[in-house]
């Protein structure tokens, strides 16, 4: 690491050391010994708000870091999630000198570049800041790199880099792999957001995209004024969308602007598998005709086709309680392990839908289901993929904000709407019919083909030529590992009995041998028991849980 890396090592550890005591307190009591500690929701949330503060101390990259982790319930637990989940990036703007000189170095002369440009910026954020200018008789705005920030972003990636071997002693074994991956994940996210070039490229892809809605408006590009550090694009003024008093003073249908929002996201993520991944009120916003604004697209994704089929065969399971398809579903995308416990995950899918049930099927809302599936995530050893831990940030986030709109949004009924409006639904049936006409043909062969199978089957057992071969399937070596330990212990016994033997004849060194045979076969045996082999599982879901966990939201 470089000397600014080590600087910054020790800033960090000095904000992260507290919690990580604490953390390790609770595996061990004493720390080095002793039993552990049982931790309750209002103590992880204490301790969330403190690791909140502490990004917001360190800076423009940790609080990069702590927006992502709101996106990760495969790593934190729901408390550390809601808390990081309200991380604003917004801070003061850096002096205008210092942006003029990144402006200068990307356009040339601020004066040539533009006919006229406003040195009060209109927003801040952690990597840059906004201002608006003219450009040929257009109002624009300019997307403007926080100065010398790849160098602070670039030595705090290298921190946190070395850091990851430290950590993971701290946390439990099923999430240190997803920290591991974490690292290397973040580090392109926070790179792709600084590089404006790809912004660019991105926001006018998804412009393209959704060009046949109306009612939708994203900024256009003005390429020749852009670049890797500098962004420029047409200035579109709308009110916040979540300003309910200043909407309903324009006189604009609330629950038609939430119902827009959400089938144009459903229009990026299942249709284009290309959307914006940070609809936050900020980002959004309304025009006096009723149009909605999308801006910043520095934080944008990508699904592939498999995963957007099976965001389909979710949500088409939520509206219809399929709990077997919503497993299926969650395994398929790699959200849930498939060697979980489906019965147990069967009860937390049942659970979760009383609770969020308020009538109908259709008046369930999908952040309820998403919050009761990342608290389950959080029990669970997975992996969470980085795109689809982005799309379950967007459902949660654009809910919230259709909520805000309108206290009665239907979610699953505009979902649906949606699906049907794009032969989702039809598809589906259709899959479906042809699915059960091929399983009658199969079973109509069968039907065909086993009676005289049956028929020779019963005359060989009457002449008694019937042959019955079995194989057992052990992939975990269980029956040979219990083979030995049988071998062993008979060993064992044997050498005991001789010892005892020799003893007895006064052969005192045979009798020495035969203890140390004895005593060595003995290790052996008891190592074979403390030995990790075989199907090992952890309860980490239990009813018990489940119970304590309702008396503490109680």
């Amino acid at each position: 690491m470089t000397f600014r890396a080590y600087q910054r090592f020790v800033v960090v550890l000095w904000q992260f050391l507290p919690l990580l005591l604490a953390i390790a307190r609770d595996r061990r009591r004493f720390l080095l010994f002793g039993r552990s500690r049982s931790v309750t929701s209002n103590v992880r949330r204490e301790r969330a708000t403190r690791l909140r503060e502490s990004l917001l101390t360190l800076g423009p990259t940790f609080i990069k870091l702590g927006q992502l982790l709101s996106t990760r319930p495969d790593i934190l637990p729901p408390e550390y999630i809601e808390e990081l989940s309200a991380l604003q990036d917004r801070v003061p703007p850096a002096p205008w000198e210092e942006a003029q000189s990144v402006v200068n170095s990307e356009l040339g002369p601020v004066e040539s570049a533009f006919d006229s440009f406003d040195t009060d910026s209109i927003s801040g954020a952690s990597l840059g800041q906004v201002y608006t200018a003219e450009f040929e008789g257009e109002t624009v705005a300019v997307k403007v790199r926080r100065p010398e920030i790849e160098a602070l972003v670039e030595a705090d990636l290298r921190v946190i880099q070395f850091s990851v071997p430290l950590l993971v002693p701290f946390i439990d074994d099923a999430q240190a792999f997803s920290v591991e991956t974490l690292a290397g994940e973040f580090a392109t996210v926070i790179r792709q957001e600084m590089d404006y070039e790809r912004e660019a490229t991105m926001l006018q892809e998804i412009r393209s995209n959704l060009d046949s809605f109306d009612r939708i408006r994203i900024p256009r590009v003005i390429e020749e004024r852009s670049g890797k550090r500098v962004l420029t694009m047409e200035y579109v003024g709308g009110t916040k969308v979540t300003e309910i008093d200043d909407v309903d003073a324009l006189g604009i249908d609330r629950t038609a602007l939430a119902k827009t929002l959400q089938k144009a996201y459903f229009e990026m993520i299942v249709t284009h598998g290309v959307f914006h991944a940070d609809p936050h009120p900020g980002n959004l916003a309304v025009k006096d005709d009723g149009t909605l604004v999308l801006y910043d697209f520095g934080m944008s994704g990508r699904v592939d086709s498999f995963t957007q089929d099976r965001i389909v065969e979710f949500y088409m399971a939520i509206a219809n309680q399929d709990i077997d398809g919503i497993l299926d579903a969650l395994i398929a995308m790699g959200t849930l392990s498939p060697t979980a416990d489906r019965a147990v995950m069967a009860n937390v899918m049942e659970l979760a839908i009383a609770d969020a049930r308020g009538e109908d099927i259709e008046q369930y809302r999908v952040n309820q289901i998403i919050s009761q599936v990342e608290n389950t995530i959080y029990e669970f050893p997975l992996r969470l993929p980085s795109n689809l831990a982005l799309v379950l940030r967007v459902a949660t986030v654009v809910e919230g904000v259709c909520v805000t709109l309108d206290p009665d949004f239907d979610f699953i009924a505009v979902a649906t709407e949606f699906l049907r409006e794009h032969g989702y639904l039809e598809a589906t049936a259709k899959q479906f019919v042809e699915d059960r006409v091929e399983e009658f043909e199969q079973a109509t062969r069968a039907s065909v083909r086993i009676p005289p199978k049956l028929e020779d089957t019963l005359d060989r057992i009457e002449r008694e030529h019937l042959i019955v071969q079995a194989q057992l399937d052990d992939p975990d070596g269980l029956l040979d590992l219990l083979a030995k330990r049988l071998v062993v212990g008979l060993l064992l016994a044997v050498a005991i009995i001789g010892a005892i033997q020799f003893y007895l004849a006064g052969l005192l060194w045979a009798t020495v041998i035969g203890l140390v045979s004895a005593l060595s076969l003995g290790g052996l045996l008891v190592r074979s028991f403390r030995k990790q082999r075989g199907i090992r599982t952890t309860p980490q879901f239990t009813r018990q849980s489940m119970r304590q966990r309702e008396d503490e939201l109680e």
